[in-house]
């Protein structure tokens, strides 16, 4: 059974809401996609475990395709056959965790990755 939440939003919303949330996804194919560039096989497996973790936690799972430096991450509701708030929802998590840098986050203590290039392992916009 589809609830509410699972209504498919038109493409033009959906645009919308990409357009002023998260610029840096887009709406391809009837699918909210997102390419993350990577400095290695290291840090494709860390952003695939991060997503895997979020989309399982909200229990709404993505494609992913990982190749040695970039995963995609493709989002839409089967049982809507489109794009709904649960896209847009965790699409939004997804971003906020790999784009995280704590060394720019006045708030805590943390240093974050050191600039050393052996270290690097997401390429953030």
């Amino acid at each position: 059974m589809t609830l509410s939440r699972d209504k498919a939003m038109p493409a033009a919303e959906v645009e919308a809401w990409l357009k002023q949330n998260l610029p840096t996804w887009r709406l391809e194919d009837g699918w909210i996609r997102r390419t993350y560039k990577t400095n290695s096989w290291k840090g494709t497996l860390m952003v695939v475990n991060t997503v895997g973790h979020l989309a399982e936690a909200a229990w709404h799972h993505p494609d992913i395709t990982a190749s040695y430096a970039w995963v995609e991450v493709r989002l839409m509701t089967h049982s809507a056959k489109g794009i709904t708030d649960k896209d847009l929802h965790l699409a939004k998590k997804i971003e906020e965790v790999i784009q995280w840098q704590p060394a720019s986050d006045t708030s805590n203590s943390l240093e974050g990755t050191p600039a050393d290039p052996r270290f690097a392992y997401v390429k953030y916009d």
